[in-house]
């Protein structure tokens, strides 16, 4: 299928069209697999190694889980390490639906050296990591990759087909680190090292599939910079929005006490500080949830051992684990967790980057924390863990069973899943199940909220509900599209006309070609000039609408040909798709948008409260909504008591404040923010009962993305510039040629371009309001010509400072950039005016036929740094066709003077061969007259026969002879006699 933007990651969404029984939606990954090839005649085989095809206990019986680590939302291949004494991993495009175990073809070498000492060998693959088309890995000391084949990311083939490529060789690296975003055109992996390099890290780029790696801090090791002198970094986090590089450092006193500091460095000044240094020991929270760390509190005797950070680039939530959970929203003050015994000890941690995250500690207990509470809940082992087992043992489920081992954690579309081993009747499988964890929440509150009350002789029981709400609903919400930037497509099979009704092979075919043409529109559509209708299905069918309804005759009368009919309005892109009673995937917001909705609360109690003299009634419940950055959004919030109801009904509108953002590409460099609606009380106790089962309420965490939206795009309004430029120039002349995909513009009228936003998405297509800069950056006399100019000629060839004589245009708009190098112009601009000076490219065009001269111009329009009105950084390239250029004073001179010349030749000519005319014709006549006579006497001689043959040879040769001497003498005779009767007529 035809992919645009070069993504290799898709999801299907299936639903049910609402009619007849309950289906859930289902949802499918389609990713591409760029490390499976098919040789020649061959099956499909794995270009990182080899398959292996029998899951052995061993592999899995008691290991510990591992980390699944990946750059989120663009990786189609997942892979896993962490396979005892085998350099195997496990390897899947479908989120672990399916998977394969591939033995890696690695060389596994052991360097050891004095500075990288290695107590002993081991082929585990300890660290592994995907991004969207490199795989990385750890074994040992030594780190490699394998760039998979993705034709449709790069122009060129940048896959590793000599296999894999080992990096760092010279360095002895204990961890790598992953990134869990991409940004900059760019993903991102950093390598820590032990030995001779402990202060530094390996900073790894992947650029369009090429790999590079930097030694950061730059200039000095961290050890340096922070005045220690023995130190070793132990994780570090990229804050990609702020180019900024967060280090935990571990440092060793001059008493070998340790402790530990978070670090600075910022990759653009190379600046390095340390923010926050922390505790030795455990603080005493004294039974509270959450203590603030301000260095006045008491501490525990039980020692601070950090392993690792996590920081959401969304929120800015910083935070720091070992037997402990430091929280922190601005990298200064933390938060210490008390819900967290200090008896255990943190493995990983497993972020689903929209408001919660799992924790995996040493001995694979399972935790859950919402971000924006204080509150840690063990999910595994627990009460409600048992009680949920039991549940599905009777139901006899098959994915849980007695002996089972988990091997990771992950999130997918905000729902958590295990992947786990088990075994029944001593046959080893991997399951990847769902994690329950609203259910495990919900039976938690039970088996802990409830009373026994006597009544009469018996007792009852009750359960104690502390959601402050009964009902909670979301409100007019806008159309999603706008906001979530998804493009959608109406694409229905064709009718199928067989008395059965059933699709065949050839209604499949037909159905594949349709939805194929169909995103290869959609794939296309990026001209420069704009259509008359902003769709790309346009196209499809403006040649054809006539005759639809003939088709549709056909199709009532079962004479379609192939017995399938195809109804041109079931192909169409959908704009107006409405809202569900649910918060979007994510917002996007452009310079001064917002986005508004309501939230309905019903509260559990019933007692109205008021407060005052004035009798004013009080909020039942109360409504919080959190942003990540208040300096770049702004959120109100209104609130309407209906006291009849018990409810409150609460308008909220999120706003952009113009002030965090400068301009990007359409969909790129978006910076990174949220906002959290949360009803106060209600953390972890509010659940709704769907079909689906229960779903958590009161914690709605939105993904905030400020900058340019994706999807829209500047383009050449020719519909609008054409009547435009007819009715102020009186008159429109188009080229001799005409090209309807390319109109001709004259060159002595003015031109005035007009530009159109449109928005591919919604639809949207209006007039370009905002202001821009216009240049000629390339141009030729012909399409197969047209040259690109340098930064030097664009200046000389646009800019109204020049004064060499070199300008292509010029404008009677004062309006200039800062450096006064380039006119701003926008939509009511005086137009431009064609100059073509002496130095100028387009000067003195050779005509290559009988019309003027013509030159197609390439024009960059741009509203880099002149346009407040938006976030977007537009940039169109365009042809324009001008014809009717005028010569050159020299060239027009010496046309006039070679034009003039024949002319007066030709009619000099003419006048001579007049006076010549009769005595051409005597002369003509006389040589006729001579050529008429020569040829009469010669056939006369030739045709005359003697009596016998011989006389007739010899004499013949005479006679030949001799007529010949006489016809000479004959025709010397005539002509002096016709020469004296002429002279005798002349007197």
């Amino acid at each position: 299928m035809p992919i645009k933007n070069g993504s290799v990651v898709m999801r299907v969404d299936v639903s049910s069209n609402g009619l007849g029984p309950f289906i859930p939606n289902k949802r499918f990954h389609v990713n591409i697999n760029g490390f499976l090839e098919r040789p020649r005649e061959h099956e499909l085989q794995f270009t990182v190694g080899n398959e292996l095809f029998h899951l052995i206990p061993r592999y899995f019986v008691n290991v510990p889980s591992r980390p699944l680590w990946y750059t989120v939302d663009q990786t189609p291949v997942l892979i896993l390490g962490g396979i005892p004494e085998e350099k195997a991993i496990l390897l899947t495009d479908t989120n672990f639906k399916d998977f394969f175990l591939v033995e890696l073809s690695i060389d596994s070498c052991w360097v050891g050296s004095f500075y990288c000492p290695q107590a002993n060998f081991t082929a585990t693959i300890y660290d592994a990591i995907a991004t969207e088309s490199t795989l990385f890995i750890r074994q040992n000391q030594l780190i490699y990759y394998f760039t998979g084949t993705y034709t449709t990311l790069y122009e060129s083939n940048h896959g590793s087909g000599e296999g894999w490529v080992r990096v760092l060789a010279n360095e002895c690296i204990k961890r790598l680190c992953p990134v869990h975003f991409h940004s900059n055109g760019s993903e991102y992996v950093m390598a820590l090292t032990a030995g001779k390099n402990k202060g530094y890290v390996h900073f790894g780029t992947i650029t369009d599939g090429l790999v590079s790696f930097e030694l950061l801090p730059r200039h000095q090791s961290v050890c340096s910079a922070i005045l220690v002198v023995n130190c070793s970094i132990t994780w570090a986090v990229f804050v990609a929005g702020d180019y900024n590089l967060l280090m935990l450092v571990e440092i060793v006193g001059p008493t070998s006490s340790k402790y530990f500091q978070v670090v600075s460095y910022d990759l653009v000044s190379d600046h390095l500080a340390v923010l926050y240094t922390i505790p030795e020991f455990i603080p005493d929270a004294r039974g509270l949830e959450f203590l603030m760390i301000l260095g006045t509190e008491s501490y525990t005797n039980v020692p601070m051992v950090p392993k690792g950070m996590s920081y959401n680039p969304f929120n800015n939530l910083l935070l720091i684990w070992g037997n402990f959970l430091l929280q922190s929203f601005n990298n200064e003050n933390f938060i210490y967790l008390a819900d967290f015994p200090k008896e255990l000890s943190i493995k990983y941690l497993v972020n689903s980057f929209r408001g919660d995250m799992a924790i995996v500690t040493e001995n694979e207990e399972i935790w859950y924390l919402l971000e924006g509470s204080y509150q840690v809940y063990q999910l595994f082992p627990s009460k409600a863990w048992e009680v949920y087992i039991n549940l599905q043992v009777l139901q006899q489920s098959s994915l849980y069973g007695p002996n089972e081992t988990m091997v990771t954690l992950f999130y997918e579309d905000n729902k958590l899943y295990q992947l786990v081993y088990l075994i029944d009747n001593q046959q080893g499988r991997l399951v990847k199940r769902l994690m329950p964890v609203e259910q495990l929440l919900m039976y938690r509150e039970i088996s802990d909220k409830y009373v026994l009350e006597q009544q009469g002789s018996h007792l009852t029981l009750s359960f104690s509900n502390f959601c402050p709400f009964t009902v909670m609903r979301l409100q007019e919400l806008p159309n999603p599209q706008i906001y979530t930037r998804q493009e959608r497509y109406r694409a229905q099979p064709p009718r199928v006309l067989e008395p059965w009704g059933f699709h065949s092979e050839n209604s499949l075919a037909v159905y594949q070609g349709l939805v194929y043409y169909l995103l290869r529109l959609h794939s296309k559509y990026d001209k420069p000039y704009a259509d008359p209708v902003h769709d790309p299905t346009w196209r499809w069918w403006k040649n054809k609408k006539q005759d639809q309804d003939y088709y549709f005759y056909l199709a009532s009368n079962w004479r379609s040909a192939g017995s399938v009919h195809v109804d041109m309005t079931s192909y169409e892109k959908i704009y107006d798709l409405k809202a569900e009673k649910e918060l979007p995937e994510r917002i996007f917001l452009d310079k001064g948008t917002s986005y508004s909705f309501s939230v309905f609360l019903t509260a559990r109690k019933s007692e109205v409260q008021h407060a005052g003299p004035s009798f004013q009634v009080l909020s039942p419940v109360d409504l919080a909504v959190v942003l990540a950055d208040p300096d770049c959004i702004e959120a109100m919030v209104k609130e309407k008591i209906l006291v009849n109801r018990n409810s409150v009904l609460f308008w909220v509108t999120l706003s952009d404040k113009r002030s965090c953002f400068d301009q990007g590409i359409s969909g790129h460099h978006l910076m990174k923010t949220s906002m959290l609606i949360k009803v106060l009380g209600s953390s972890g106790h509010c659940f709704q009962n769907t079909n689906q089962g229960p779903r958590m309420q009161s914690n709605l965490m939105v993904p905030v993305l400020i900058g340019c939206p994706p999807g829209k795009r500047l383009a050449f309004d020719i519909t609008y510039t054409m009547q435009y430029n007819r009715v102020q120039n009186k008159h429109y002349f188009d080229c001799v040629t005409v090209d309807p995909e390319m109109p001709c513009f004259l060159f002595r009228d003015i031109f005035y371009p007009f530009f159109l936003i449109q928005d591919l998405v919604t639809g949207d297509s209006g007039s370009f309001q905002g202001s821009y800069v216009l240049k000629v950056v390339g141009g030729g006399p012909t399409l197969d010509t047209i040259k690109e100019y340098s930064e030097e000629e664009i200046y000389r060839f646009n800019s109204p400072l020049d004064k060499t004589g070199s300008l292509i245009w010029t404008t009677e708009n004062t309006t200039t950039t800062e450096d006064l190098a380039f006119n701003i112009m926008s939509h009511n601009s005086s137009g431009i005016e064609w100059l073509c000076l002496e130095n100028s490219p387009c000067h003195d065009t050779v005509p290559h036929n009988i019309f003027a001269p013509e030159f197609f111009f390439k024009v960059l329009v741009s509203n880099r740094g002149v346009d407040e009105s938006t976030y977007c950084d537009y940039q169109l390239t365009f042809l324009l066709h001008i014809h009717g250029l005028p010569l050159s004073a020299r060239r027009a001179f010496l046309i006039l003077l070679v034009s003039a010349s024949l002319f007066v030749g030709l009619v000099i000519l003419y006048i001579v061969c007049c006076l010549l005319s009769p005595y051409m014709v005597k002369v003509c006549n006389i040589l006729r007259w001579k050529i008429n006579s020569i040829i009469g006497l010669e056939s006369y001689y030739t045709y005359s026969t003697p009596s016998d043959s011989r006389a007739f040879s010899h004499s013949g040769t005479v006679s030949w002879r001799s007529s010949r001497l006489n016809s000479r003498c004959l025709g010397l005779k005539l002509i002096v006699k016709d020469f004296e009767w002429q002279q005798l007529s002349t007197v």
